[in-house]
């Protein structure tokens, strides 16, 4: 099956976080890009429910590439969502761990980071 939407959620590595870490701060970036797709873009968030959300998690080596990745979704206008650690556990507060982007369409979304490498 060829999906038409998908979502992408890119994380930092450089903050070695451990696997229940990373799981929690993707399901964080997850969920909050989709809310936010599903406010200003219904139509993308449920095409991506009826196709069967298809996600990827692809990794990058730093808040600048990351903050970099921002900026060229904000340019397309693709809904997002950075998250931002409360510092419970591992990381200090406010420390961004990942972006969650669209769901949107797979072509917009590969054209910006279709280049990373997955997790």
């Amino acid at each position: 099956m060829e999906f038409e939407y998908k979502q992408a959620i890119v994380v930092r590595q450089d903050l070695k976080m451990t696997k229940g870490k990373l799981a929690a701060q993707v399901a964080h970036a997850s969920l909050s890009s989709y809310i936010i797709t599903k406010n200003v873009r219904p139509d993308w968030a449920s095409n991506w429910i009826r196709e069967g959300q298809k996600k990827v998690v692809l990794k990058t080596r730093s808040l600048d590439e990351l903050l970099e990745i921002k900026k060229l979704v904000e340019r397309e206008n693709i809904p997002n969502s950075l998250i931002s650690d409360a510092g419970l556990t591992q990381l200090e507060p406010g420390t961004i761990t990942c972006i969650g982007i669209g769901p949107a369409p797979a072509d917009i979304i590969d054209k910006i980071v279709g280049n990373l490498k997955l997790l």
